[in-house]
């Protein structure tokens, strides 16, 4: 019996080469009337799915291969008597390879058309044949991608037939194919919809692989990035990586934490991340600036860092930048200027160009543990309220600085406490398993750098449980402290703050990160 190949594609990409190939193989092709169309303009002998059904299309194609004689083709097992019987008595011939990728839903969304267009390229007949295909992969070679297509024609020419292990795999590609098609179609129309329902009983996360990672956060971990097709918002994970050594996984953490900070400031600011963690926050009046003053807060750290900027890098700041080894810039952009100096004196310096800079970033945020996965908001206000509780009042100065130390502390794993002074960090004491801890490894990294606390300001990142925080602090001239509220002992931490004169604001909002 003749074999046959049912070829119905919305992208193109050589299915002419795909078909040639195939019909000189000996396979009789059945095809859609688009793809038919296009077959046929290239001198290919096609027969359409309307001649093997005995029905037209309807409803403008919305029905066109959901029928038994197609699916019939596709589900016949080849080794049961019976079912082959029934495909002889109704006339129907089995159906050995199938390629078939899906209506456009996800560029049509990306478009901007509206919902009856997005509707209407919502693939029904599509899935349906791939699932029947992939279903029965130990008789029929399913292809989803044209990628596959060269690899497929080169097995049948030599061996006359794909083997069973290339169909499995084409199987399981297919069911991955529909499964993110239909994750997409859920995620748009639940926006779409208005229902915007945040954490529903059962939830499929669209994601597709960027690229494989050298590694993950260890040489013997193996990892790869991944990318939502459906968030058009602020991206790390799609962002163009312009020049140097391919990035890590760890870079990619690293740069996801630096530019979530550099994005709470509207002044031009630079931040320095290390592990995580910033080790060095600046506002300043130009971009060299910004970057020489983040830097210079804790050099020890910064060096072999990850720099995050909200400007453009320009020529003076990479210069600057040049100086000492950095892992990775990541900006809204580079100068040319700027960028070709660096690509000329830093050969392995990675540099990023941040997609979606100006907007925010989509979705929630995912946490993996064991057995499932921790969904939450992400985590975007600052101060739910601005509440002074202590007798003096913060001066304007230190109002804006206690504004910026609140907006470094909040990014910094708890338990944190972050001092500042002039917009600019002066120690950072990052995840201390108690909170005077975090302020003692703060008051080493400022005195280990030679920075003057006296009127500097304190932000921690949730309640003091007791007063020996605010004791500490004012040894050392801190002469303001914000912090959320909300502990037990919030009297006698206010009157510890009183005792000392020292300015005290209360948020209502903790930002723990953990």
């Amino acid at each position: 019996m003749k074999k046959r190949a049912l070829i119905s594609v919305s992208d193109k990409t050589g299915v002419v080469e795909f078909a040639k190939s195939l019909s000189e193989l000996g396979f009789e092709i059945i095809s859609s009337s688009g793809t038919a169309r296009v077959l046929r303009e290239n001198g290919i002998d096609v027969i359409e799915v309307s001649e093997v059904t005995g029905f037209p299309e309807i409803m403008g194609g919305r029905v066109k291969t959901l029928h038994p004689a197609i699916h019939g083709g596709l589900l016949a097992v080849r080794d049961n008597p019976e079912y082959m019987n029934q495909l002889k008595e109704l006339g129907i011939k089995p159906i050995d390879v199938v390629a078939i990728n899906l209506y456009p839903f996800e560029e049509t969304v990306k478009s901007g058309a509206g919902l009856d267009e997005i509707i209407e390229n919502i693939d029904i007949g599509g899935p349906a044949m791939v699932r029947a295909s992939a279903k029965n992969y130990r008789f029929v070679t399913v292809i989803v991608d044209p990628n596959d297509y060269e690899s497929v024609i080169e097995e049948i020419r030599e061996k006359g037939e794909t083997s069973l292990e290339t169909r499995k795999r084409l199987s399981l590609k297919a069911f991955r194919h529909t499964a993110i098609y239909d994750s997409i179609i859920a995620s748009v129309l639940n926006e779409k919809f208005g229902i915007n329902e945040k954490f529903p009983y059962e939830l499929s996360i669209p994601l597709r692989k960027k690229s494989e990672l050298r590694y993950g956060e260890n040489p013997h971990q193996e990892a790869s990035l991944y990318i939502s097709p459906v968030e058009d918002g602020l991206s790390v994970a799609d962002s163009e990586v312009l020049h140097g050594k391919e990035m890590s996984f760890n870079n990619y953490l690293d740069v996801e934490a630096a530019v979530n900070l550099v994005k709470e400031f509207d002044q031009i600011t630079a931040v320095v991340v290390k592990h995580n963690n910033p080790c060095g926050v600046a506002v300043g009046k130009t971009v060299k600036e910004a970057y020489v003053e983040a830097f210079n807060r804790d050099p020890k750290s910064a060096y072999g860092g990850i720099v995050a900027l909200n400007r453009p890098v320009d020529l003076e700041t990479a210069e600057e930048m040049s100086k000492v080894f950095l892992e990775v810039i990541a900006a809204p952009g580079f100068e040319e200027d700027a960028f070709k100096f660096l690509t000329g004196k830093k050969k392995n310096l990675r540099l990023v160009r941040i997609k979606g800079f100006d907007k925010r970033a989509k979705g929630l945020d995912y946490r993996r543990i064991s057995g499932g996965v921790l969904l939450q908001d992400r985590d975007r206000e600052l101060i739910k309220e601005w509440k002074v509780v202590s007798k003096r009042q913060p001066t304007g100065e230190e109002k804006k600085d206690l504004i910026f130390a609140f907006k470094v502390v909040k990014h910094v794993k708890s338990n944190s406490v972050v001092i500042a002074k002039n917009q600019k960090t002066l120690g950072i004491g990052p995840g201390q398993t108690s909170r005077v801890d975090s302020l003692e490894t703060a008051i080493k990294k400022a005195r280990e750098f030679g920075f003057d606390l006296e009127g500097s300001v304190l932000a921690s990142e949730a309640f003091f449980p007791f007063r020996d925080s605010v004791d500490e602090a004012a040894k050392h001239g801190i002469r303001a402290i914000i912090q959320p509220g909300g502990s037990i002992r919030d009297k006698e931490v206010i009157e510890a703050a009183d005792e000392h004169g020292i300015a005290m604001v209360f948020t209502g909002m903790r930002h723990f990160k953990h």
